[in-house]
């Protein structure tokens, strides 16, 4: 079978497709698919621009976020100090200092909401029945630019948090606090909330922090809201993933498909993986059962390949211990062993 090519100029740029299937799995989960994803000059269509311009803004405070999130500092000796020397002169100053952490703890939690709300709306551009994912990443490709940067961050926000335990002990300290003494500790609070507001939304933002993986929590559970409120968007959406995953291990093989930016690289390991515990996430069987869509062991192959510069061991830690289903009975102990192998 002869291959397809099609090149399709974009309103700001050139867009460069080509779709290959083997003769002998042109119908199967086998595909082979040789897209170009411009994933470092791709451009919004007309027919996008409204909901890119709207997530832009989402994905420009992310990354204001994740810095903020990188440089997180604890109140680890304010706290300690108050537990040694509860007296009011020392609380008060532990309080003080405690404060602008847990306004900037609440703001990732509101952030997280931002996320919830806007893959939905890409979810539902990408994902539609009229037309096959390929066509889709072929012809949307800022849009799916954008969800893959959501990615991206899910990966990098889950992967900080892990990595500052002071996170859980200010709010955990801040949470108590508010739990023992109500209204008294108002004074030091926000001024436009009462007690109870405040208790309220610390009780919820505890509950996200409680999550090993609080951000990738949010992205599996809004998208699997997403497949519940229309079930013929599932098999079209579970697609669209195995797709993407599929195109990303290509491009990362072909070595004709090159960046100009390493970090166009990085960035494409860092999508693939996270495509994957999505869709291990979602999928009722998850992503390593034989009949899964995704190549688990030719995906953990190329992260061991990657040069030693890529770090991408953190990358498999993120397949082993943030999956859903790995330790599923269905999974072969080949794939298992694979994975856990340095």
């Amino acid at each position: 079978m002869n291959l397809a090519c099609c090149c399709q100029p974009t309103i700001m740029g050139k867009l460069l497709s080509l779709l290959a299937r083997d003769e002998n799995s042109c119908c199967s989960a086998q595909q082979k698919y040789d897209i170009f994803l411009d994933f470092e000059n791709a451009q919004p269509t007309e027919s996008e621009m409204q909901l890119f311009d709207e997530v832009q803004i989402v994905l420009t405070e992310a990354s204001d976020v994740l810095s903020d999130l990188k440089h997180y500092s604890g109140a680890d000796q304010y706290i300690r100090a108050a537990i040694n020397n509860p007296s009011a002169e020392q609380n008060a100053l532990t309080w003080e200092a405690l404060m602008p952490r847990i306004r900037t703890l609440r703001r990732f939690y509101f952030f997280s909401q931002k996320i919830a709300f806007v893959v939905p709306q890409i979810l539902t551009e990408i994902c539609s029945d009229d037309i096959t994912p390929s066509l889709h990443l072929e012809n949307q490709q800022a849009l799916v630019k954008q969800f893959s940067e959501i990615i991206e961050f899910v990966l990098k926000f889950d992967e900080y948090k892990m990595r500052t335990p002071a996170i859980q002990n200010d709010f955990s300290y801040y949470r108590r606090v508010l739990m023992r003494e109500g209204a008294s500790v108002h004074s030091f609070t926000d001024q436009d909330e009462d007690s109870n507001s405040n208790l309220n939304v610390a009780n919820k933002v505890s509950l996200f922090y409680a999550e090993a993986t609080p951000m990738l929590r949010t992205l599996s559970n809004v998208t699997s809201q997403f497949l519940n409120k229309d079930k013929r968007l599932v098999d079209y959406a579970i697609d669209m993933l195995s797709t993407m995953v599929k195109v990303c291990i290509r491009m990362l093989e072909t070595p004709t498909v090159q960046f100009r930016k390493q970090e166009t690289h990085l960035f494409m390991l860092r999508v693939l993986v996270g495509l994957i515990i999505l869709y291990d996430h979602v999928h009722p069987n998850g992503a390593f059962v034989k009949t899964s869509n995704i190549d688990i062991k030719g995906c953990v192959r190329l992260l061991k390949d990657q040069p030693e510069e890529f770090q991408t061991e953190n990358l498999l830690n993120a397949l082993r211990y943030t999956t859903a289903h790995l330790n599923d009975p269905s999974t072969s102990k080949t794939v298992r062993s694979l994975l856990m192998e340095a």
